[in-house]
């Protein structure tokens, strides 16, 4: 019989001794386990194009513009539809994607090391906020973004990050939580220390004045800058959690709009999935529940790691953008360590008397308190081309808890 107090122990304590460093930027092809020139990356566990949301089929039709693979979002959508493209998970080839969350070979993407376990995962840049690829648009500006981004942009992030020899993203996301954030949906104070340590690095090694002004601009009024580091940094962590024998813990929480997902230590690689629920949100002027998509994006990785909507008593702003009042973000907090197993030893809350945030869902937790993991998220339109309408909080479907814990025991004899 296995100990499951054991194989839990062993689970979080690995995601807390992790030590996540970004320490530079690489082509997508080059760098993730099993990408290949016909594979696109998306969010959440597997999904076919038949059953992929708005903003996931937006974003492939233009990421296949972008790739050179169609010079139309007519002729995209023919060859996505064709089954020349393998869609795959991110969280399959140890990768986190935000929103719809695609990853394209010829895309660069943040590299994150585990400097405790020998792990290392990936990430996209972020594009900032309204129109752009990750909500599902695909206008020509938001490929011109793109465009910039990959030419400009992540050349010069790179050249900084080796010269100053990588971040710190653990001791940058412990900072951020004394500040306000929740390293989610909040990264006000987390962006400012990513932009202020790499400033002066990419002044010194940008290839001209230009390029270092408009490099530095673009990363200090992108209040998001630093979510895929910080989403790449937390798969780090839960990754140095899995496949603990006899674990009840989640290691993968994410979801692509159409359904959402979870993976658990001791169940291997096997995804646990359900529809992913509509979100209670604070939508944008001129927008309502009728236009949203349903729960969509890895960043939930966050929250699978002891942050983001877990933390969110150390960011009672955040409300402003999520809706409701700063006693709920306290409660949801103090709710999510109703089932967790432990307290990080790493992030702490100051508002709870510096009290570790509550780290490592244990499906056994869910289901016999009946509380499900909540999280904070962007919304999404349900139709390709539009971008984001809200913001606010979602719960996970229990059903993909129940089903783990059925399978975890019938798998371990229980």
């Amino acid at each position: 019989m296995v100990d499951i107090e054991k194989a839990n122990t062993i689970a979080v304590e690995r995601f807390m001794e992790a030590y996540p460093v970004a320490t530079t930027m690489a082509k997508a092809i080059e760098v993730i386990p099993g990408m290949h020139e016909n594979m696109l990356l998306h969010a959440g566990p597997p999904v076919t194009w038949e059953r992929m949301s708005g903003p996931v089929r937006g974003a492939m039709i233009g990421a296949l513009i972008v790739e050179g693979k169609a010079k139309t979002a007519e002729e995209a959508e023919k060859i996505l539809a064709s089954g020349k493209i393998e869609f795959s998970p991110c969280n399959d080839h140890m990768s986190v994607g935000p929103m719809a969350g695609i990853i394209m070979p010829s895309q660069s993407v943040y590299v994150v090391e585990n400097k405790t376990h020998g792990i290392t995962c990936y990430a996209n840049l972020n594009e900032g906020r309204g129109k752009v690829l990750r909500m599902g648009a695909y206008s020509q500006e938001v490929l011109d973004k793109l465009r910039w981004m990959e030419t400009v942009l992540a050349p010069t992030v790179k050249t900084a990050l080796e010269a100053m020899g990588g971040i710190d993203i653990r001791s940058m996301i412990a900072k951020s939580l004394h500040m306000g954030d929740d390293a989610h949906n909040r990264e006000d104070a987390s962006s400012i220390l990513w932009t202020t340590q790499m400033a002066p690095y990419i002044a010194k090694t940008a290839k001209d004045t230009k390029t270092a002004f408009d490099v530095i601009k673009f990363l200090g009024e992108n209040a998001l800058t630093v979510l895929g580091p910080i989403m790449a940094a937390c798969k780090t962590m839960t990754a140095a959690g899995d496949n603990i024998e006899g674990s009840t813990i989640v290691t993968v929480m994410a979801r692509n709009g159409t359904d959402f997902g979870i993976k658990v230590s001791g169940m291997g690689n096997r995804w646990f999935t359900a529809q992913a629920p509509v979100v209670d949100a604070l939508y944008f002027p001129g927008f309502t529940v009728a236009d949203a998509c349903r729960d969509i994006g890895d960043s939930t990785i966050t929250e699978t790691a002891g942050i983001g909507g877990f933390a969110m008593a150390a960011a009672p702003a955040l409300v402003t953008f999520i809706g409701g009042m700063p006693k709920d973000a306290i409660n949801t907090t103090m709710d999510m360590y109703e089932i967790t197993y432990a307290e990080s030893k790493q992030f702490t809350i100051p508002y709870l008397d510096f009290r570790g945030t509550p780290t490592g869902i244990d499906i056994r937790k869910v289901i016999e308190k009946g509380i499900a993991p909540r999280v904070n998220t962007g919304v999404a339109h349900k139709d390709p081309g539009v971008g984001q309408v809200g913001a606010g909080v979602v719960s996970a479907p229990m059903s993909i808890f129940e089903d783990a814990l059925v399978a975890f025991a019938e798998k371990y004899g229980f």
